[in-house]
């Protein structure tokens, strides 16, 4: 996998190049790598599955990397906020997280002094900073639950509340009944018109 070719795929995908983009690319790299996926998109598209930290520019960059997706349930979001990935080879059970360091940022800067505008002198840096600098590595266990992993749904059942469907056991248990999450714990959106769709 060559850098440059992978951070212009990624950038048509995101939209944009940016300091996100360079740091979620490496960290792909980085991770599959030491996870022992040679091969993420091809032979061994069905060994791996990728938990991202972050919903920011680097997500996209992690897909774009290794053909994860949350549609094919090979990407999970965790919403942790940290920029962090790990790549699980599901082969070997071999799991690697990569965090990107935060003294990155600064040490940026002393890679392009002359560059004025922090990002730019990001984005630049980052390209040419080695790993050891722009990243923490550490072989991490993650346990994957039979409803987590890709293929058809497991089970679907009905909530007794609202009458929506519920798959991959995402179910709650509650008095006696079955429940969505919203129904029992509440949810992002509140019903304001049932009109549509009766």
């Amino acid at each position: 996998m060559e850098f440059e070719s992978l951070l212009n795929e990624s950038v048509k995908i995101h939209g944009h190049l940016c300091p996100g983009q360079v740091l979620g690319v490496k960290m792909s790299m980085l991770g599959l790598r030491e996870a022992g996926i040679e091969d993420p998109k091809g032979r061994d598209r069905k060994n791996i599955i990728v938990f991202v930290e972050m919903d920011r520019c680097a997500t996209d960059a992690v897909q774009s990397v290794t053909g994860c997706s949350l549609g094919h349930r090979t990407m999970k979001f965790m919403d942790y906020g940290k920029m962090a990935a790990t790549f699980v080879n599901l082969k070997t059970g071999k799991a690697i997280r990569v965090l990107a360091k935060e003294d990155a940022r600064d040490k940026a800067k002393e890679y392009f002094p002359e560059i004025e505008d922090k990002y730019k002198a990001q984005l630049e840096a980052y390209k040419i900073m080695p790993d050891e600098e722009l990243f923490k590595v550490m072989d991490v266990r993650v346990n994957i639950k039979p409803e987590d992993m890709p293929g058809r749904p497991l089970r679907r059942i009905r909530c007794n509340s609202c009458g929506e469907y519920v798959q991959d056991i995402r179910e709650v248990y509650r008095d006696g009944r079955i429940l969505c999450k919203p129904c029992a714990d509440g949810g992002y959106y509140t019903i304001e018109d049932k009109s549509y769709g009766k």
